[in-house]
């Protein structure tokens, strides 16, 4: 749970502290107020990593070279202090870190950031996890497993150096400036780590399809592209054609099911296909309570709720789905619509902000 929040030279905030409670926080403010830049913060100190800057450079507030992220977070009783600072790669003429981390004062490594703060964070692009892109799905995968399995990370982190490094070669390959036995350590390093994050994305998929749902009977598909050196193999030529890796995690997908469809000829549908937009929207909505049980499960407390204005894509149904469940953790949500706070009463903490 987030106690305070301090931002300095951090996007738009140039000095900024907000104190959050332990129930519902409202953070209300016209656009471009730096709200999302609120919700970045604290993602950041959550994974280390941002939900929106595709560079670091674009963290650090424009008048100034540094920009600092620091929370204090409740754990099992104890308070720790996180700090991310981020820069451009120089300060006073010197090369420094794009990013550095500290836990109470010490240097650590953004792997060390894990368990400290759990966060689950709910945005209008996550309406299309059904219907839309792979990629959305692979996303929330990695979202939670970073989180919550220190071995995932490393793998993860192992298995993209090692996917573009794969991909490089094959280019070369085909130019014939190399021959394919330069393949053969990535190839190994591929099929060690694609391994490990296919076994944990597994056992994650079983528990998420153990949280029951009581809105329909929904369960997860997963659709692995397995990695081995058959499949290879048997993918070399079209991969040098194209250039790049055809089989491994990178390629995964799964599809949200309902079960005992309302058609009696199915036994099940799949909601990317047959769904409506409101049951693809109650199929995110279990995705993320399922994501939340999963991480309470492992980190022994429930996660902060993240939503960016998240109610303004909701109709009255969803609402108060979401609303109810907000109501179970620590909740910090932005909207422009301060009369969306009659939706929680007296259990929500307003935080405004002006137009900095």
């Amino acid at each position: 749970m987030i106690k305070t929040l301090t931002l300095i030279g951090f996007r738009n905030h140039q000095k900024k502290e907000i104190q959050f409670s332990k129930k519902i926080n409202l953070i209300v403010g016209v656009n471009a107020a730096g709200k999302s830049n609120i919700l970045e913060a604290l993602w950041l100190l959550s994974t280390g990593e941002s939900f929106r800057a595709s560079k670091v450079d674009e963290m650090v507030n424009w008048e100034a070279e540094v920009g600092h992220v620091m929370g204090e977070v409740e754990r099992e009783g104890k308070m720790d202090e996180i700090q991310v600072t981020v820069t451009r790669g120089m300060v006073s003429g010197k090369r420094v870190p794009k990013r550095l981390y500290k836990i109470n004062g010490t240097g650590k490594r953004k792997l060390s950031l894990l368990g400290y703060f759990g966060a689950v964070l709910f945005r209008p692009e996550d309406m299309d996890l059904i219907s839309g892109e792979p990629s959305l799905r692979r996303s929330f995968l990695d979202e939670v497993l970073v989180q919550i399995d220190a071995d995932y990370q490393r793998s993860l982190l192992s298995y993209q150096k090692g996917l573009r490094q794969r991909n490089r070669l094959l280019d070369q390959i085909r130019e014939g400036r190399v021959t394919a036995s330069a393949l053969l350590f990535w190839d190994q390093l591929l099929l060690r780590e694609g391994t490990i994050l296919y076994e944990k994305r597994t056992l994650f998929l079983e528990q998420v399809n153990q949280v029951e749902w009581g809105a329909a009977q929904l369960r997860i598909v997963y659709e692995p592209s397995m990695i081995s050196p058959e499949a290879l193999k048997s993918h070399f030529a079209a991969e040098v054609a194209v250039g790049y890796t055809l089989v491994g995690p990178h390629k995964d997908d799964f599809r949200v099911m309902e079960m005992g469809a309302k058609d009696e000829s199915l036994k099940e549908r799949d909601l990317s296909i047959y769904g409506s937009r409101g049951e693809q929207r109650m199929a995110v909505l279990w995705l993320k309570e399922a994501q939340i049980a999963v991480m309470e499960k492992t980190l022994g407390s429930r996660p902060t709720l993240l939503l960016d204005d998240i109610l303004s894509e909701l109709d009255h149904r969803h609402i108060g789905y979401v609303v109810r469940l907000c109501d179970k953790q620590q909740t910090i949500l932005t909207t422009t619509d301060e009369a969306l706070s009659d939706y929680f009463g007296s259990k929500n903490t307003t935080i405004r902000l002006g137009g900095e």
